[in-house]
């Protein structure tokens, strides 16, 4: 599947371009979704939403496992609350659902986007390919089905 870069305004009126794309994101337990677009970060290790975005599929956030991490707001360390989640990329071409524990954080970001890390979204698919003179992301069809 190929999804070209969002581009986005900063307020000094620059543009810049990043590896954005359409997911779905499920709760399995409840089947509750929503379409949400997620940063394909090379230097995530965890696929990482706000926490209000996993509320809004019926997760009871505070109840998954936590962990603390450092870096995704401002440098801080975090808590981090993990659940288990169906990450379904939403381009061109066959795709399957992806089964992962991903993290849900307050405060994760005003971009309006999740991360999508190694852990679970890099080690479930075949590819990732970033051609980001041309503005296009390559992500390998096929995907891996149950990794956790």
């Amino acid at each position: 599947m190929e999804f070209e870069y969002k581009r986005y305004l900063y307020p000094d009126g620059r543009m810049i371009a990043r590896p954005v794309i359409p997911i779905l994101l499920r709760n399995p337990r409840t089947r509750e979704s929503i379409e949400y677009e997620a940063l394909v970060d090379s230097g995530a290790d965890r696929c990482v939403f706000p926490s209000e975005i996993g509320e809004m599929i019926g997760i009871d956030i505070e109840a998954g496992d936590r962990e603390f991490i450092s870096g995704a707001v401002s440098g801080e360390t975090r808590p981090l609350y993990l659940h288990p989640v169906e990450i379904t990329p939403m381009g061109d071409g066959a795709s399957r659902k992806l089964l992962l524990h991903a993290g849900f954080m307050t405060d994760l970001s005003d971009s309006g986007h999740g991360l999508l890390g190694h852990h679970g979204f890099f080690d479930g698919i075949f590819f990732v390919k970033f051609r980001s003179h041309k503005g296009i992301l390559e992500i390998g069809t096929r995907l891996k089905v149950g990794r956790t």
